[in-house]
């Protein structure tokens, strides 16, 4: 193909160019290749990413009273990051945003929801007679729709009672639990019975025991009956008070103490807490102090 002389002097030019553009390239490459391999192994480390899971990520300083998350009993045994959790939850100040950010930042390492480790800390608070940090924690734990048995039901409803929330308590029983009586175990109905009678909320205590004598079910404990009978009494409720020591007169008859029901939520468990105990103490001296 004939070219003139000016069109053959520029495409000769042209390929000049493309020739030192390649050979600036390859050097700028081997340069590179070889300033790679020079450097130390920790500046190969890839970048970390922003959504690391939390081994991977460090969190900025906070100020002093704030949990930082890597120091929530990441490296701890599970018995000491059991305790580690109660001196931390006794440690902060009484809101609920630092003991929810403590408590998310000692499950942070699990993989599974440590609900047993939880359930000893619970306890490891009874006997602290931390109530109000007992009620913070099972409502956390209901938030995470964790803990839906009637055995945590039961302590915070006791943990209610005890932190004078007895309002609290009722609503709550009258939402998660008051309405399903044919199955609720006694113990916990007891307990709510109590709560009623300690707070001299006698209409609502009769209520609840006429709910359960609609399923035909039979009270457990004399102490039950005396707390219902009582009621009945200050009411003013004679022939219901008669009615009630009667059809349950043979709870007073037997010998030794009330055979306890099986604890069908709670099976496999030690006996109830010396908290506990004292809790139905005062109840048991209560209706004593009635008659």
């Amino acid at each position: 193909m004939w070219r003139s002389p000016g069109i053959s002097h520029i495409v000769g030019r042209l390929n000049q160019l493309n020739v030192s553009r390649v050979l600036i390239n390859h050097a700028c490459y081997t340069k590179a290749v070889q300033a790679r391999d020079s450097s130390p192994a920790s500046d190969l480390q890839p970048k970390q990413d922003q959504f690391a899971t939390p081994t991977n990520y460090h969190l900025p300083e906070q100020k002093s009273g704030d949990i930082q998350k890597h120091h929530i009993g990441k490296n701890l045994s599970k018995r000491n990051k059991e305790q580690h959790l109660v001196n931390t939850l006794l440690d902060l100040n009484d809101s609920k945003e630092s003991i929810y950010g403590a408590l998310d930042a000692w499950v942070a390492w699990d993989q599974n929801f440590p609900i047993g480790s939880l359930k000893r800390a619970l306890n490891a608070l009874e006997k602290e007679q931390q109530w109000h940090r007992i009620i913070q924690v099972i409502k956390w734990m209901l938030s995470k729709g964790q803990g839906t048995t009637m055995g945590t039901y039961g302590q915070l409803i006791r943990a209610l009672d005890m932190d004078h929330r007895a309002e609290e308590a009722h609503k709550f029983w009258e939402n998660k639990i008051g309405t399903d009586l044919h199955s609720v175990p006694w113990q916990l109905c007891h307990v709510m019975i109590s709560v009623y009678y300690r707070n001299n909320r006698l209409e609502d205590l009769i209520r609840l025991f006429k709910g359960l004598e609609a399923f035909d079910r039979k009270p457990p404990d004399k102490l039950i009956i005396e707390k219902v009978a009582n009621a009945y009494e200050k009411l003013g409720l004679l022939e219901e008070k008669q009615r009630v020591l009667e059809k349950y007169g043979s709870l007073f008859t037997e010998e030794g103490p009330t055979k306890k029901p099986k604890r069908s939520w709670s099976a496999g468990k030690k006996k109830s807490s010396s908290t506990e105990k004292g809790y139905h103490k005062q109840s048991r001296e209560d209706s004593s102090k009635e008659k």
